[in-house]
């Protein structure tokens, strides 16, 4: 079965890089731009794992990742915080918000594809 990626991203450009990337690897990809737009998906479609910007329009990432954490049907979703912020400390408020691993942008596109691989294997 085919794996699913949720990329929550409200930067087209960005969005289209991380959709590119793990296209062309075999996994299934979906994007959304906004925090409530993403908390409907994950209960639609429950991907196996979530890029998640920090910086959205209406509820921010780390609000919705304490969100999917919270649930029980959701906690177990990996989420991966892919940000521009990265000043010392953003890391761990990104961990501590319940994150599972940590990007800073701009995109490393040979790393990112390793680290999702690392979480939820190859794409099928």
């Amino acid at each position: 079965m085919v794996k699913t990626v949720l990329i929550v991203e409200d930067n087209q450009n960005n969005a289209e890089l991380l959709e590119d990337i793990l296209s062309v690897r075999g996994y299934n990809v979906n994007i959304v731009t906004r925090g409530e737009d993403a908390l409907e998906s994950v209960e639609k479609m429950k991907p196996d794992l979530i890029l998640m910007d920090i910086q959205l329009p209406g509820i921010d990432g780390y609000e919705i990742t304490r969100r999917l954490k919270k649930d029980p049907f959701t906690k177990d979703i990996i989420i991966i915080a892919v940000t521009a912020y990265a000043l010392k400390g953003d890391e761990m408020k990104a961990l501590r918000a319940g994150c599972d691993d940590y990007m800073s942008k701009p995109i490393n596109t040979r790393e990112l594809p390793e680290m999702v691989e690392r979480y939820i294997g190859p794409a099928d």
